[in-house]
């Protein structure tokens, strides 16, 4: 197995770290960096232009900048391989077209990263929402403390901060609308609110409010950068109850305060599960969820 892999932050480190432990010493990772300075990870062969790999790499893990998405599709697309693209998909519509045409031109099969798919919460709903009855209203909240979300690093510097990176917390957070669209489907109507005038003074979004409306209900998403006491929830209303959601707990618990699902996991655990189903659906030829067209689709209410 050869995987390349463009981008070597967080994100990528944590593929490696899954991939390692899948194939063991059965992976050969090449990574296309942009600069001779960067931080190197063991084991990870570094290549600096295309022209070096003589090899059509097994699939291609783009995990770079947001902001670089779309010109890294288009760079990588002649080479074929099926391409695992970390969310979100891209940071604007501006090249959307020019890169569906050029992945159709070289039949590039696409899954845009969204690992809370694999939450054991968000798997529960899936599988049982649809017997709970009819919703009469959703409210979803995500809220973290941006300056802690990475060790050694001023925030102000981090792409979640700069907007020209791809940065702000409509696009960070985007797996609160995935998840949503996953389970509810696409809505009628979407309108938003989006400002960054907190505290935390930098040029990116950090609060971003959305109410997806349905035919029978509305479902409200607030996502913000700047609460110390993270909380990431889901609260549906039934007609004849009501599931309060606490995904970092991995808990739902009912109108009674009874427990109706609760498993304890690790949130590294969603990414392995999310590279078994990308290697999966590899190796069987199935068509990915969340392909380039699905993951745009999400892109558009985010934006």
């Amino acid at each position: 197995m050869r995987v390349l892999i463009v981008g070597l932050g967080s994100i990528a480190a944590k593929h490696i770290s899954v991939l390692r432990n899948i194939f063991n010493d059965d992976i050969e990772i090449f990574a296309l960096r942009s600069s001779k300075h960067g931080l190197n990870i063991d084991d990870v062969r570094n290549i600096y232009q295309l022209n070096e790999l003589n090899f059509k790499p097994d699939f291609i893990i783009i995990a770079n900048n947001t902001s670089l998405h779309s010109k890294t599709i288009l760079k990588l697309a002649y080479l074929g391989s099926p391409l695992m693209i970390e969310k979100p998909i891209m940071d604007s519509l501006f090249d959307s077209q020019t890169v569906k045409d050029k992945l159709q031109e070289f039949n590039v099969r696409t899954y845009c990263a969204c690992n809370m798919r694999f939450h054991p919460v968000i798997q529960f709903l899936k599988e049982n929402i649809d017997r709970m009855g009819p919703i009469n209203e959703v409210n979803i909240y995500c809220g973290s403390y941006l300056p802690t979300w990475r060790k050694n690093v001023d925030f102000r510097n981090s792409y979640s901060a700069r907007t020209d990176m791809g940065g702000g917390v409509h696009l960070d957070l985007i797996h609160e609308i995935d998840y949503s669209i996953w389970l509810f489907g696409l809505p009628a109507e979407v309108r938003s609110l989006k400002r960054n005038s907190s505290s935390l003074k930098i040029n990116s979004i950090d609060f971003a409010l959305f109410n997806l409306i349905y035919d029978n209900f509305v479902a409200t998403i607030i996502l913000n950068y700047y609460r110390r006491d993270s909380k990431r929830s889901i609260e549906i209303i039934f007609e004849n109850d009501t599931w309060s959601i606490d995904l970092l707990k991995g808990q739902i618990l009912n109108s009674h305060n009874e427990v109706v699902f609760s498993k304890k996991f690790e949130i590294m655990q969603t990414y392995v599960d999310q590279m078994n189903y990308f290697l999966d659906k590899i190796k069987t030829g199935e068509e990915f969820m969340n392909s380039y067209e699905e993951s745009l689709e999400i892109l558009k209410l985010a934006v």
